[in-house]
């Protein structure tokens, strides 16, 4: 018998028992349709993830670290005792590096590092909190300094304004939330408004420890308690309190949008509501340390970890890298330089592996039903030997070889496994398409949140569901088929 007489005879056999033969199959479908829908499930999560990386832009950028103040403070310290401080708390981001850098990010390295190949721009991080006046508002507010001109994918898309005209200009860019905050109508009515800084008045504790008694002697002329003189009644306090000012020039758009990115901070850059000028920000954390920060300093000092010529370096920094292949080689170098480095990519590796987990074991899972669905194979290959002993044995006796007897059981089971894989599929398809409806109808948009497909179902995928379905049929069938070529013919042509 050739090939086609084999096909053509195993679907004559299923036809004979179509309920049977439908049954079995839906139990393939049934294994098929869980295991596409729960592997879809865990690559769409994966999927998800890394889109969401990608729309911000954390694929482009690496955190690069110095030795930080905290560090230099207790280096000498610990230098006694063979411990060190590194990973102590940074005013920067809370990343960890890949190794404990052993030189100060300063100007110089800052410029050495723009020099490597690959490497588009280098940014300093500076994170301040700040009392911040505007509007007739006064909020406590998280700053941070840019580089001018910057391009970071952060400060592309703007509400109003742009972005800070010059290094030295004093300009700064809020978010949109601060514009909310402050009580601004629209984005539009802040750029233009100034924002004031606030600081100590300065020299008050100077003052107050040189002229205690003076203070108290001096006053203004007066007949007993009554004023001579007309005296101004302007509080000062508002403007000593007033350190530095900027004016409002942009408005960053971080509102929430459709798409994998939905707005908010992009890139590795620290989120602050408002941004001046890397020049401003170090300025003002230079003049207006915190007391925490002038002990570090001025044990740094007299540990020799930082001489009095010497000046502090930036906890860190962010390079963008002009291609993504280039990463490898530019965080190669910087540990070459001494310093330590972290990129999302350190943890994408992880995280697949996590997910490769998580797809095994929803695979499993469905692989246990399609093995269930195999024993109903199994039988019904079996109930077919049964009932077709006499037909077998009349080919065995005109001719018929035990190889073409088990090709013929191969083919049942091919069938069975391949009908019940492509709508297995099909119907894992449906069942994903109507779970995305109803999360997205239920669960996202009453939250007011954009669509979202929580499943993947690449081709390669589907045709793995189809191969492991017929696979799984035909071992279901290497026990029938083996025990319907034993069958004696003699035995056979006398059976009932």
């Amino acid at each position: 018998m050739n090939f086609l007489d084999i096909l053509q005879l195993a679907f004559r056999n299923l036809r004979q028992a179509k309920l049977r033969a439908l049954l079995t199959t839906v139990g393939v479908v049934v294994g098929v349709a869980v295991i596409v829908t729960m592997v879809s499930f865990g690559l769409g999560l994966q999927q998800n993830m890394l889109a969401r990386f990608g729309a911000l832009d954390l694929f482009n950028e690496i955190t690069v670290f110095g030795r930080s103040l905290t560090n230099l403070a207790t280096a000498g310290f610990d230098r006694q005792t063979g411990r060190t401080s590194e990973g102590g708390e940074r005013r920067g981001p809370r990343l960890k590096p890949d190794k404990n850098p052993t030189r100060i990010l300063d100007d110089a390295a800052i410029s050495e590092i723009a020099k490597i190949p690959g490497v588009a721009y280098v940014q300093p991080t500076i994170s301040l909190y700040v009392y911040t006046r505007a509007n007739g508002h006064v909020r406590f507010e998280p700053a941070a300094g840019a580089s001018v001109p910057n391009g970071s994918s952060r400060f592309k898309t703007f509400l109003a304004g742009g972005m800070i005209s010059s290094p030295d200009a004093d300009e700064a860019v809020v978010t949109d939330s601060f514009t909310e905050d402050f009580g601004f109508e629209k984005p539009e009515d802040a750029v233009g408004q100034t924002i004031e800084f606030l600081a100590p008045p300065a020299n008050v504790s100077e003052k107050s420890k040189s002229e205690p008694v003076q203070a108290k002697e001096e006053g203004p002329a007066n007949f007993f308690g009554i004023p001579l003189d007309e005296q101004d009644t302007t509080d000062a306090s508002q403007t000593d309190l007033v350190a530095r000012k900027f004016r409002i020039v942009g408005v960053l758009d971080l509102h929430l949008k459709d798409g994998p990115g939905q707005g908010g901070m992009v890139g590795l850059l620290p989120g602050a509501a408002i941004y001046v000028s890397v020049r401003a920000a170090r300025q003002w954390s230079l003049e207006h340390r915190g007391p925490m920060s002038q002990v570090a300093l001025a044990l740094a000092r007299q540990s020799g970890s930082l001489n009095e010529s010497e000046a502090e370096g930036y906890d860190a920094a962010v390079i963008r890298v002009s291609d993504p292949v280039a990463l490898t080689d530019v965080r190669k170098r910087l540990t070459d330089l001494g310093f330590g480095s972290f990129s999302i990519v350190d943890q994408i590796e992880q995280i697949k592996t996590v997910f490769l987990i998580i797809d095994s074991a929803l695979g499993l899972l469905g692989g246990i039903s399609l093995l269930v669905a195999s024993f109903g194979i199994a039988n019904t290959m079996i109930m077919s030997i049964l009932e077709r002993t006499r037909e077998i044995g009349i080919m065995k006796a005109i001719g018929a070889e035990d190889r073409e007897i088990k090709l013929i059981f191969f083919f049942e089971a091919a069938v069975i496994g391949a009908c019940g894989g492509v709508i297995g599929v099909l119907a894992g398809w449906g069942m994903t398409g109507l779970a995305n409806r109803l999360a997205y109808r239920f669960v996202l948009k009453p939250q007011g949140a954009s669509f979202i497909d929580f499943f993947s179902l690449p081709p390669w995928l589907s045709m793995s569901a189809i191969a492991f379905a017929l696979i799984v049929s035909i071992l279901a069938a290497l026990y029938p088929a083996a025990r319907a070529a034993r069958i004696d013919p003699v035995r056979a042509l006398r059976h009932d």
